[in-house]
């Protein structure tokens, strides 16, 4: 079985580097009798929305085996779990708090706690409660503060308990695949004529909802031991596909729309200069003051990373995507390009003066993996952790200050508009069974860390 190395000397060997691995809520936990109907929940029911036209009622039934899960995270040897909670689990239609679903939550975090396992919490992970969805979703100002009510609530109950608040999870993907390209729930809610102009004022709203939340947060924990706050967002590196002026212009503009339009205010307060260039109908509805509750300060940074996007000209649009193509691609269609990681880093690292402590949120790989004897052999996923974390390995030396690394996924699982055609996880899922087997990417990990908390421990103790 293939192993995964570092160089001694290599800071995520140090006892303060946090390794962990990440999942979601509505990818996961199943038990939709105990929650509101969720925006996907919805968008499953549509047809032609879904591959397989699977839905997430079921998933991997973590709200029933949570503390089998809670074990295997604990054998892996990992140091922190980074999970998300389900909006719909905690605040009923009528605004009050769903009891059980948060006790759910504060059970599991006490777990962790007693197992030595930090909880990294993301407040929002795509799956905004229908009840919402009917006022207008993201669409809607209002939403916006109804999150910071959220997140109070959250904070409240499990306070300093955890390590991270992050507030939301690629905001991106719930403004640009949702009601942009209407690919991701809620789908499409204009002509395609109307779908930027949505997809850019979903996007300022989840942005609001990020600052009031933060401003909430900061507030519950002005006089106690706070976690550290922050948001999580996906990069890729935009190349253009070839050197002229029209596709480097290209790649530009898609760096600035899809990477810079989120960080960029949040850090300045400022949209990044492709602003001015998208037509003035596109534009979103930008209230006084809207940019300061942006505006608001970072403990840190989650980077979501999985491969880089080349771009081409495109009159219409300003750039379009060019799909990978060759050998070597994940079962996604993705190239494995480990070191646009290191390039996203450092390109992040230079364009901004008060970029916070990064960690690798979310990093992984879809594989066409077969459980075979209670075996899965998942080589091309051990290598693509090992050159990840080079990756970062060599981000750091380079200056770049990253605090940890979480592997996505923990186990295979719902995986959005692909169903359950895509396999992402270090834990392989017989969803007939809900058999959890470790894949030997995990077993890869496990080695790796648990020998990492040997030579931490043996320091320990000559101290």
């Amino acid at each position: 079985m293939k192993k995964i190395t570092l160089p001694s000397q290599s800071a995520l060997n140090h006892a303060n580097f946090t390794f962990g691995v990440a999942t979601s809520s509505y990818q996961i936990e199943g038990d939709r009798a105990g929650r509101e109907t969720c925006i996907w929940d919805t968008f499953c029911n549509q047809p032609d929305t879904i591959k397989d036209g699977s839905n997430g009622d079921i998933a991997c039934d973590h709200i029933h085996r949570w503390q089998e899960d809670v074990e295997l995270i604990s054998e892996l040897g990992v140091d922190a779990y980074r999970f998300s909670i389900a909006w719909g689990r905690v605040i009923k239609a009528n605004g009050d708090i769903n009891r059980s679903g948060l006790n759910f939550y504060i059970k599991l975090v006490d777990a962790l706690s007693e197992r030595g396992i930090q909880s990294h919490v993301t407040l929002y992970h795509w799956d905004l409660p229908q009840y919402l969805e009917d006022q207008g979703g993201w669409l809607n100002r209002e939403t916006a503060y109804r999150f910071a009510d959220y997140a109070a609530v959250i904070a409240d109950a499990l306070g300093s308990k955890v390590a991270s608040i992050a507030t939301l999870n690629e905001p991106f993907c719930s403004a640009y695949l949702g009601y942009e390209a209407g690919i991701h729930a809620p789908g499409p809610q204009a002509d395609a004529g109307s779908r930027r102009k949505q997809g850019r004022q979903a996007a300022h709203h989840l942005l609001l909802a990020h600052g009031l939340a933060l401003q909430a947060l900061r507030q519950h924990f002005a006089q106690s031991n706070a976690p550290q706050l922050g948001v999580v967002l996906n990069f890729s590196p935009c190349h253009p596909l070839n050197s002229s002026p029209e596709d480097l212009d290209a790649a530009e503009f898609a760096h600035q729309y899809h990477n810079l339009w989120y960080l960029q205010p949040m850090l300045t307060g400022h949209y990044p200069s492709v602003y001015e260039r998208l037509p003035v109908e596109d534009r979103p509805q930008i209230e006084p003051g809207d940019m300061a509750l942006i505006n608001q300060s970072l403990d840190f940074l989650g980077v979501n990373y999985y491969t880089r996007t080349v771009f081409r000209a495109n009159q219409q649009h300003g750039f379009k995507d060019v799909p990978a193509t060759g050998e070597g691609l994940t079962t996604m269609g993705w190239e494995v390009y480990a070191k646009g990681l290191t390039e996203i880093l450092l390109s992040l690292d230079s364009e901004f003066d008060n970029l916070p402590p990064i960690f690798i949120t979310e990093n992984g790989i879809a594989t066409a993996d077969v459980c075979d004897n209670n075996e899965v052999n998942d080589a091309m996923r051990v290598d693509y952790f090992q050159s990840h974390l080079l990756a970062v390995h060599d981000a750091i030396q380079q200056g770049v200050d990253i605090r940890g690394y979480f592997a996505w996924s923990l186990m295979d699982n719902f995986e959005w508009a692909e169903g359950y055609t895509q396999r992402f996880g270090i834990v392989y899922v017989d969803y007939s069974t809900q058999r959890r087997t470790l894949k030997n990417s995990a077993k890869a990990l496990q080695q790796l860390l648990l020998a990492r908390q040997s030579r931490h421990h043996a320091v320990e103790d000559i101290c």
